[in-house]
């Protein structure tokens, strides 16, 4: 029996979370933590099934919003509908802002459609109908993230263009503890938006700016002016009450600690931040010293590198196993 195996990446959100949605250009970088999965036909007459966590859900059609769920919408999602039986796992923690459901959505759908013999288009499109699932109105960036790697920006309904660092971006990614909910907080910013419209568009001016800017900053390596913008992000995204005192506290720290910039990434309300480290001398040790300071403080943390040959050091695709 034939084995196919998918890979993608996990995702940090470096400029534009939550403006995404209402067309502002983020700038979203894949990281070398991801997912994996193996897919292979199932026995005849059984139902297809998913193995994740140690635990098996089979796919359903209707109910709560779950992985059963989930694998349905992925394997109906192209018009070719087989039954399989997939294993995944994730080195992402789950609701941390990290693109971990994208991920697992990529790797599943690169698995599946490596044995219906559809192209990587088909399996974003997979991906996208199990992000549906999770996220009511996801933006699209964590799954162009998961699938393509490197360092890309992406607006909604335009899709993505690739950005060139002039120089590595080495990251200490701060992990609250706490999950993130993707669907109560992009609800909560839209009810913000409904509350004060004008405010709400002065401020998507104010990312459309801060964008662009960091865009020619990555490009032109100019790292402190993309540590500051950085910076300047965390507070618009603390004016939708997004941010809370783990975030805060892992920003300081990675401040304290030497970190050019720091701000939450993804979803908020917990989950992770990201820092950028100065690589004026080691960007390596210097994003090691700033995951010394979370654990200082009593969080988690690790290191990831975004290369300026874009892609990620793993890499990201579908194969046959056997």
């Amino acid at each position: 029996m034939s084995e196919a195996v998918g890979r993608a990446s996990g995702k940090v959100i470096l400029f534009g979370e939550h403006a995404v949605v209402y067309g502002v250009p983020a700038i979203a970088v894949g990281i070398d933590r991801g997912a994996h999965a193996t897919a292979r036909p199932a026995a005849l007459g059984a139902a297809s099934t998913l193995e994740l966590g140690g635990r098996t859900f089979e796919a359903r059609a209707c109910g709560e919003p779950d992985l059963g769920l989930a694998l349905h919408a992925l394997l109906a999602a192209t018009g070719i509908s087989p039954t399989v039986h997939v294993q995944a796992r994730a080195d992402l923690p789950p609701g941390g802002g990290l693109g971990c459901s994208a991920a697992l959505g990529v790797a599943i759908g690169r698995a599946v459609c490596h044995i219906t013999g559809q192209d990587d288009e088909a399996a974003q499109a997979r991906a996208s109908a199990w992000e549906g699932v999770f996220h009511g109105n996801p933006s699209g960036v964590d799954t162009a993230a998961a699938a393509l790697g490197g360092c890309l920006r992406y607006v909604r309904g335009e899709g993505i263009a690739r950005v060139s660092p002039a120089r590595d971006l080495w990251l200490a990614i701060g992990q609250t503890g706490v999950p993130s909910s993707t669907r109560a907080m992009v609800e909560g910013v839209a009810r913000i938006r409904n509350r004060q419209p004008g405010t709400f568009e002065q401020t998507l001016t104010a990312f459309r700016t801060l964008v662009d800017n960091a865009r020619l900053a990555i490009e032109s390596g100019d790292a402190k002016a993309v540590g500051q913008l950085m910076d300047l992000s965390q507070m618009l995204l603390s004016g939708w009450m997004l941010s809370t005192e783990g975030v805060e506290t892992l920003c300081r720290a990675a401040r304290d600690a030497g970190a050019l910039g720091a701000k939450l990434t993804g979803a908020g309300g917990g989950g992770c931040i990201v820092a950028l480290a100065d690589d004026a001398v080691d960007g390596e040790a210097a994003a090691a010293r700033i995951v010394a300071a979370y654990k200082a403080v009593g969080f988690d943390g690790f290191v990831a590198r975004v290369s300026r040959r874009g892609g990620t050091d793993d890499g990201a695709g579908s194969e046959r196993a056997s």
